[in-house]
């Protein structure tokens, strides 16, 4: 420990007898960590507040649909670039069908378009529209107050009635009660029976005006995007969602009449796998993360040598009456390697400050949800420490192999 403690006094003295110096040599280290640290923290934010946000749907919820990709999908028209085109839409029938498999508790369905709102004189252009079946509330997170939402009768005789969220029914109503209130949407009434209270928002900002109707009075009435039912479906109590998962795919299959090693047409994907995709799509913002500090970390790497040579320049002597004395070439090699990596830890340390300062005002200044796992701490600071020793070898083994006769007559 005596050679450790010493190294590292030796280059904390340095550190305050040249300041300037040191400092250009740390600020490439702190600039690295400082990268890692924030964008870290917005990726692993933007990863626990889309987990947070699944978690409301219920943590056994899984999803049913015509084409999953888990990314961007980007198409030019062609069939190649549109797979999904090669799948059948979801139908009514299969929705009831899934409902009545004993391993599966309910059915929320969910299609949509825009529309015009209109409540006396007042007119909301391109209103989001959503069809959804009674089901809805388990899967949206946040509440129906005041008034309530739409049974499964209601929904079965495609009533006329509508859920409003709070931007819209602050765009409509003003001071005005909704609840029991008329509006038309594309020109047919409805009667507002409650007011939606919707979660926070991922980033944060408000959400856009909504009504949700009954899906029934969504087919019956509003001319909307055809083709793009979604499922959300909640297993029995009794059931795991591995059990429903396997059950609805069983199902839907012997509805679609595929026969054994033909592929399925459709998606059944558990939150699990979509936080699986998830992840693979920040996998390219953690490579420009790793690129990004390594370059910093490379300066500095380049600063350590700078200032090492300098160091081992500046004892010559020293080092020469050290090894006079019966110093080994390991004693100075290590003296040495424990100040290049003093030197870039305390970069480090600097840059993990600035990054969890910047992550905190991220996260309570913007919508952005940055959140600093303790890992990327740790890895940060391990990393920082290994730069010096890496960059400060060869300062320290040009000091370890100097001739002791001649370094000190060295002036």
């Amino acid at each position: 420990m005596t050679p450790l403690l010493e190294g590292v006094g030796i280059a904390l003295e340095s550190l305050r007898a040249h300041k300037a110096r040191a400092a250009l040599t740390i600020l490439g280290v702190a600039i690295g960590v400082m990268v890692v640290m924030v964008i870290g923290a917005i990726v692993s934010g933007f990863n626990k507040g889309v987990a947070d946000m699944l978690e409301q749907s219920g943590p056994k919820t899984f999803w049913v649909g015509r084409f999953f990709s888990g990314g961007v999908n980007i198409s030019d028209g062609s069939d190649e670039m549109s797979p999904w085109r090669h799948n059948p839409p979801i139908s009514l029938a299969d929705a009831q069908a899934i409902a009545r498999l004993p391993r599966v508790s309910w059915v929320a369905l969910d299609e949509g378009g825009q529309a015009d709102v209109t409540f006396g004189a007042k007119t909301q252009h391109s209103v989001r529209i959503f069809g959804r079946s009674a089901a809805w509330p388990n899967v949206a997170g946040g509440d129906v107050s005041p008034g309530r939402s739409f049974t499964e009768v209601e929904d079965a005789a495609a009533a006329q009635v509508a859920v409003v969220n709070q931007k819209l029914a602050e765009l409509l109503f003003d001071q005005i009660d909704p609840v029991g209130q008329r509006i038309h949407i594309q020109g047919v009434p409805y009667t507002v029976i409650g007011v939606f209270n919707p979660p926070p928002q991922l980033f944060g900002g408000q959400p856009s005006p909504e009504a949700i109707i009954p899906h029934g009075a969504l087919i019956k009435y509003v001319r909307y995007w055809k083709g793009w039912m979604d499922l959300l479906v909640g297993p029995a109590p009794a059931a795991t969602t591995a059990d429903a998962m396997e059950d609805v795919t069983e199902a839907l299959r012997l509805r679609r009449h595929l026969r054994p090693g033909q592929d399925n047409n459709f998606a059944v994907v558990s939150q699990e796998k979509f936080l699986e995709k998830l992840n693979s799509m920040t996998l390219i913002i953690r490579f420009v993360l790793f690129i990004l500090s390594a370059v910093g970390l490379i300066v500095g790497g380049v600063g350590v040598i700078a200032i090492m040579m300098i160091s081992v320049t500046e004892r010559t002597r020293e080092i020469g009456v050290r090894k006079a004395l019966g110093a080994t070439r390991r004693e100075i090699l290590w003296q040495f390697l424990v100040e290049a990596a003093t030197l870039t830890l305390v970069g480090g340390i600097v840059g993990m400050i600035g990054g969890g300062l910047a992550a905190v005002v991220l996260a309570f200044a913007t919508p952005i949800p940055a959140h600093v796992p303790l890992g990327s701490v740790v890895v940060a600071l391990v990393v920082a420490a290994l730069t010096g020793v890496l960059f400060g070898l060869y300062p320290a083994s040009k000091a370890a192999r100097l001739d002791p006769v001649e370094a000190l007559r060295y002036e």
